[in-house]
């Protein structure tokens, strides 16, 4: 907050410098100026903070030390998650009352700021405005107090009619008003009077008349009284997007909508009447057609022709300027909708974007293993400009009309949505963002392979295997033959320990009698593992299917797409039918859940499946994840 506030002064120091504030109308600037920095400060402040943490705790073995007692990414972020939630929910309430109030405050408190000490505000080379009346432009100032002036260039309005109809010129000038007067006294020397004349007349007024004098010394006096005293709290009713709530910019939204709808039929009723079309034949009476006839100027007599060309040229010619003026005229009231549009989802987008951000930082942090203010400060910094970029370029395109507003707000949180599932999920099963071991493993060569014979039945470990093996104890090697699969071991190597504890004396008839040569729970649970799996899957793919037709549903009535009847009955069914698939798969692998838990002896399967089921029919996105990994770590741990 305190850099982006430091830039905020710096944007506006020309509007704060040389007008003599008191530090308490500073500070009320900036204070009212501090929510419209939130939206961009909290996002970024989420990402690095949940960077910074998670990356200590990678980096100091927390995980681990975790890890070892149960714990596993999820419960460790569990009480962060709670947290975020309630700062995203907190973040939109703020969005849509603090900061559209915040937007009023500082608009006013700029309009009475830029109106104090108007004797300061005249600078060299540019024209300063002084009250509603009077723009001055001077080359060069100098004196102790910048009184004297050189190449004066002064517009002077007439009242409320606009343009500048009134131009004075003077070589140079001096300020003589005294410094706490109400009056500010200009006296101009050696220069030029031009004045416009606006005569009532019409034909007077296209002869554009003027008068023009020359003086040697001429004061202007120009009353301060009102322009000083300026009260800084004042508020007056302004109109911009960003001071709407939502329950304000909706139906805003609908009445801009429905004008810019009036206003161009309206223009389209004008430019048919204005065509003439529909009066063509009512003050004419062109000769009689024949069938000889073959264009529709023909009918007419020939002077008549040239008269119905110059018409047409003329009404053309005013046909294409008035859609040239008008098509900038809508350009600038489309882009106002667009910009109410994209009000109202910043304030959704701020809260969503909180909790995605969170999702990007925390696993990442978990995965670099890496905290404090180094490496996590700059990739923390990079991943947030990537998205306020993206959404910086979306609403720039948004506004005029290149990418609908709904999508330009929403463009970089939908980019950063898979990146935080696609880290949170590698930093759940302990992998790095990329697994170069996997990836060069592919080109290293094999290890030597050992044949090795049990039981009149040859298989082939390699020997780095049999090493390891050879190593392990008794206890150990037995451990692998009974849980190989509990710990994906494969059938060779469980054969290899076999062949070890053979030589060793222990045989595997022995092992059979005691009950040590198979994990009969672990099979018989992992067989309906292996069923869940597959059935959660489909469902899991059906789900997203039927969601992603209700979505595109529900973005074709937004976007007030109208698709044709047959069309949206065969989408309609088709999406029924989905849906009973995915309930079908939901229902078998619920059962396969059960069963899980009925071969492992645990008894609370069954609510747990009961839980799981009611969950799967609204947030199947959510259960499914979760009880795959919940299965996953009971079965590790139950047997």
């Amino acid at each position: 907050m305190f850099i982006f506030l430091l830039q905020t002064i710096w944007l506006y120091i020309s509007e704060l410098a040389g007008k003599d504030l008191d530090f308490a109308t500073i500070i009320k600037f900036l204070t009212y100026f501090t929510p419209k920095l939130i939206p961009l400060v909290l996002p970024l402040s989420i990402l690095v903070a949940s960077l910074m943490v998670f990356g200590n705790f990678s980096e100091n073995y927390e995980f681990a030390a975790m890890k070892s007692n149960g714990i596993s990414l999820q419960r460790a972020m569990r009480s962060l998650t709670f947290f975020i939630l309630i700062l995203s929910a907190t973040a939109f309430l703020f969005a849509n009352t603090v900061i559209p109030n915040a937007e009023y405050k500082i608009l006013n408190l700029r309009r009475n700021i830029a109106k104090l000490k108007p004797a300061m505000i005249i600078s060299e080379g540019q024209f300063s405005q002084i009250g509603d009346n009077f723009n001055i432009k001077v080359d060069k100032k100098s004196g102790d107090r910048g009184q004297f002036l050189e190449s004066i260039v002064i517009h002077q309005k007439k009242g409320k009619t606009s343009g500048n109809f009134t131009v004075i010129i003077a070589t140079e000038g001096e300020l003589v008003s005294a410094e706490n007067s109400n009056t500010l006294s200009l006296v101009l020397r050696d220069g030029n009077y031009y004045d416009d004349i606006l005569p009532k007349d019409i034909k007077k007024k296209k002869r554009m008349p003027f008068a023009k004098s020359y003086f040697e010394e001429y004061t202007i006096n120009i009353d301060l009284t009102e322009i000083n005293n300026i009260d800084l709290d004042e508020q007056k009713d302004i109109s911009n997007h960003n001071m709407y709530s939502i329950q304000e910019l909706i139906p805003a939204i609908d009445t801009l909508s429905q004008n810019f709808t009036k206003d161009i039929s309206v223009f389209g009723e004008t430019m048919l009447f204005r065509s003439g079309i529909k009066n063509l034949d009512k003050n004419y009476t062109p000769e009689k057609i024949e069938d000889t006839t073959k264009y529709i100027l023909d009918a007419y007599h020939p002077k008549d022709q040239k008269k119905v060309l110059e018409i047409a040229l003329g009404n053309s010619k005013g046909t294409i300027q008035t859609v040239v003026a008008k098509k900038n005229e809508f350009f600038i009231k489309a882009k106002n909708i667009n910009k109410h549009e994209i009000a109202l989802h910043e304030k959704y987008v701020l809260a969503i974007a909180c909790i995605i951000l969170f999702f990007v930082g925390a696993p990442l942090g978990a995965i670099i293993k890496k905290g404090g203010l180094g490496l996590p400060m700059v990739i923390a910094i990079l991943l947030f400009l990537t998205y306020h970029f993206i959404g910086i370029f979306a609403k720039n395109s948004a506004e005029d009309g290149s990418m609908h507003p709904f999508l330009a707000s929403w463009l970089s949180t939908l980019i950063m949505l898979p990146l935080g599932i696609w880290l949170t999920m590698r930093a759940t099963t302990d992998q790095g963002i990329f697994d170069f071991d996997a990836f060069f493993q592919r080109f290293k060569s094999k290890d030597p392979v050992v044949e090795i014979a049990l039981n009149e039945m040859e298989f082939s470990i390699s020997l780095e295997e049999k090493e390891t093996l050879t190593s392990l104890k008794d206890n150990q090697l037995i451990d692998i033959v009974q849980n190989y699969l509990k710990y994906n071991y494969s059938h060779n190597y469980r054969l290899g320990a076999l062949s070890i504890l053979e030589e060793r004396g222990v045989s595997e008839m022995q092992l059979k009698v005691q009950g040590k040569l198979e994990n009969i729970k672990y099979k018989s649970s992992a067989s309906e593992y292996k069923k869940y799996l597959q059935n959660s899957k489909k469902a899991f793919t059906y789900y997203l299917i039927s969601l992603a037709l209700q979505v595109c549903a529900i973005l074709l009535k937004i976007f007030k797409i109208e698709l044709p009847a047959f069309l949206i009955l065969i989408t309609d069914i088709l999406s029924a039918l989905i849906y009973v698939v995915f309930i079908v798969y939901l229902i078998r692998s619920f059962i396969n859940y059960n069963s899980i838990y009925k071969h492992l002896g645990k008894k609370n399967g069954a609510e747990g499946g009961i839980v799981y089921y009611l969950m799967g029919i609204p947030l199947y996105f959510i259960a499914y994840f979760y009880f795959k990994k919940k299965v996953k770590e009971d079965l590790q741990v139950l047997t």
